[in-house]
């Protein structure tokens, strides 16, 4: 230092004080941010208002929708050019790829609290299992045996059913403004992407039957995050357990035979991989979405992906889906867009009523997005298909 004080002075003395003083200031402001996070994941609470921090509905919705493309693109590779044409057993692969990665952020501590087992019935987690298995299965069937269209509509009938079923279970209503503009969205992605229906009875009662197990899936995944202090991640840890059980119940009976004679090599396998991983970013990011927002707000966000993908490859690519699709999904945007704004802060007239999940009794911090209504193709895994793409894509779409 007494060099320092005989070149620069003492000025130069106190500056380098300050400079470690704030270096000091800023490690220790780093830890106890670090410190706070480890804590705040140590409670249920603190994990929940960690997730509602950083994933709000924006962001939540976004991540899903980008997620979701890309899996439709990496299931298409898989189901296509690899020909691995076994759908429950890679939505199998899917569950238990997550299953090793949850298990694998709890050892490292990284897998916030579950809310206290008497907050939550047991039989509400088995029951969550279940239906995502076989939403996920029943979905894959009907793609199997139905039309794209056909399809289409019965994804369609999700979004009353939603409707229809909230307010049974919780005495839950939305504004006719809301009704009219969801109206507006049904109708116009049916007439975008219904171009084919084709009728086959055994594939018609899959999919109407798909349709309940679909819309109770939403509805369960976006009621326990809200009303129970649950986070995406450790709801996808206590569940996903019986989905994987009741897949490999359903595989004999929904997947053709062959599987162990595939050609596992490495690119195939590698392939396979990777729609694995997209298939957990999938499944976190629509339970995100589902925490975030509502069932129906999930549905709509799936129907806004198959427009904006039928009319990106209008503008970018040049395809030509016809002018009375085109017109369909321009209304369906336009009816998403009024939803949306039906849902910003101060314009939702909804009532929601006080009655909880049966056998709750707990006092719950809501999201910021307690302005949807309530409360977007794993955490749930079910099936999505685009109309523009293969027939047999399948997808972890919470």
């Amino acid at each position: 230092m007494g060099l320092v004080d005989s070149l620069f002075g003492k000025d130069a003395r106190k500056f380098l004080k300050r400079k470690d003083s704030d270096a000091a200031e800023a490690g220790r402001a780093l830890e106890e941010l670090r410190s706070s996070l480890y804590n705040e994941l140590k409670t249920s609470e603190g994990a929940k208002r960690q997730q509602q921090r950083f994933c709000g509905p924006v962001v939540a919705m976004s991540f899903n929708f980008f997620v979701a493309v890309g899996i439709i693109l990496a299931n298409k590779l898989v189901m296509g050019r690899v020909g691995f044409n076994f759908p429950i057993f890679l939505t199998l692969i899917h569950y238990t790829v997550a299953w090793i990665l949850l298990a694998f952020f709890k050892s490292l501590s990284l897998l916030p609290m579950s809310p206290p087992s008497k907050t939550t019935p047991f039989s509400s987690l088995f029951s969550l299992g279940a239906v995502m298995a076989f939403a996920s299965g029943l979905a894959n069937t009907s793609l199997k045996h139905n039309s794209v269209g056909f399809y289409q509509m019965a994804k369609i009938a999700v979004t009353p059913t939603i409707v229809l079923a909230e307010f049974v279970l919780f005495k839950k209503t939305i504004s006719s403004t809301k009704v009219m503009a969801l109206a507006v969205v049904s109708l116009g992605v049916a007439i975008a992407t219904v171009t084919d229906l084709e009728f086959n009875l055994f594939g018609a009662l899959v999919a109407v039957a798909w349709i309940i197990p679909s819309a109770i899936n939403k509805i369960l995944w976006s009621n326990l995050q809200q009303q129970a202090n649950w986070t995406a991640l450790a709801l996808m840890w206590k569940t996903t357990p019986f989905t994987v059980f009741f897949l490999l119940a359903l595989m004999p009976w929904l997947d053709p035979p062959g599987v162990l004679l595939f050609k596992w090599d490495l690119a195939n396998s590698s392939a396979i991989l990777v729609s694995a991983l997209l298939g957990f970013l999938l499944q976190w990011s629509g339970a995100l979405a589902l925490g975030a927002t509502s069932a129906t707000s999930h549905v709509v966000l799936g129907q806004f992906k198959t427009c904006v993908i039928l009319l990106g490859g209008y503008v970018i690519f040049g395809s030509d889906p016809g002018f009375i699709s085109i017109c369909g999904a321009v209304a369906a945007l336009a009816g998403m867009s009024v939803y949306t704004w039906l849902n910003l802060p101060g314009k939702s007239i909804d009532h929601i009523s006080s009655k909880q999940l049966p056998k709750q009794n707990v006092n719950v911090s809501k999201p910021k997005a307690e302005a949807d209504d309530g409360g977007g193709e794993t955490g749930v895994t079910v099936v999505s298909v685009d109309p523009l793409l293969s027939k047999t894509i399948t997808a972890n779409i919470v």
